[in-house]
Parts: C-alpha cells; structure tokens; sequence
C-alpha cells in the first residue's frame, strides 16, 4: 500500500522543539563519519530550539520554513529564501536547509518538502544549495530532483576538520 504524501505547511512557533530535534537527530543521523563524532554528539536539541524560538518571527520574511507532517505529526522541515553570496542578494533561491526524522527517511517527506520549496520558489529564476561534498545520499536525492552541481565548492570546518561543501542549482 503506498503511503500518502505528509502535508507540508508553514512552520509554526510551536513547532520549534520538534523542528530542532529533527534537525539535531538529521545531523547526527546523515553526518556520522563526515563530521567529528565528538561535535555531532555535544548538538543540543534544547540549545537549537531555544534558539530557533527566539528567532521565530524575527526577519523580512523573505526566510521561509515548511514542515512536512504525517498523521499529525512533523517529520520534517525545510527552509528556504533568496541565494545569500556573501553578504551579496542575488535574484536567486536558496535552499537553507531540508532534513527529517532519521525514522521516516525514504518515506516521501523530504521529497515533498523539496517539491514545495522548488514550487514556491518558482518566480527566481534558479534555486541553489550547499551539500557536504561527501554526503553520497543527499546528493543523490538532489540528483533526482534536478538539481546538479555547478564547480562551486566551500570551506567548511567543524573542529578542525575539512568538510568542504559542493553548490548545486537547478533552473526554475
């Protein structure tokens, strides 16, 4: 039987402890053996929702954050806003951000987020993203979705190790 699409909808303030324990459990889940165990295991799902109540509301609007919920339940998130180079605004999208609960991989949802995003993002002519480059399965969704890297790649360091990022961007 195949399972029903989750119904994405616009985060809600109350939604800031479960969206933050979906974040932490991503990184810890999808980042084990790309960052150092020690960094992955001292996330704080209380420390990221505190933070992320605080900055609810906060801002322009121009920063958007969808979840995805199943039976009531938020298995998702995904933020999204114009392309930030720098400190330089650009006429593109970017996609901030997109995990879900480790338990519900494979089950649509992050698909579905991805979808929404892409579609509410139509009016930009591109969307772009980072992705650890060696995040195998997350480039791989991207892949599926259209998206395709473009040579740009990051710095990023996390305790002292290089986990550099790759760009991908897709036509809107």
């Amino acid at each position: 039987m195949d399972t029903p699409p989750p119904h994405i909808r616009p985060m809600a303030l109350g939604d800031c402890d479960r969206v933050s324990e979906i974040r932490i459990r991503g990184w810890q889940h999808a980042y084990r053996g790309l960052m150092p165990q020690p960094y992955l295991d001292a996330l704080s799902v209380a420390r990221d929702a505190e933070k992320r109540r605080a900055w609810f509301g906060q801002g322009d609007g121009t920063v958007v954050n969808l979840v995805a919920e199943r039976d009531g339940q938020v298995v998702g998130w995904a933020a999204y806003g114009p392309y930030r180079d720098g400190e330089v605004r650009t006429g593109d999208a970017e996609l901030y951000a997109i995990y879900i609960d480790p338990v519900h991989l494979g089950s649509g949802a992050g698909r579905a987020l991805l979808a929404a995003s892409v579609e509410r993002c139509s009016g930009y002519p591109r969307m772009f993203l980072w992705v650890l480059k060696e995040n195998t399965r997350a480039r791989r969704f991207y892949e599926r979705a259209g998206f395709r890297a473009d040579g740009a790649e990051e710095p990023f360091d996390v305790d002292g190790v290089a986990v550099p990022e790759v760009r991908y961007a897709r036509e809107l």
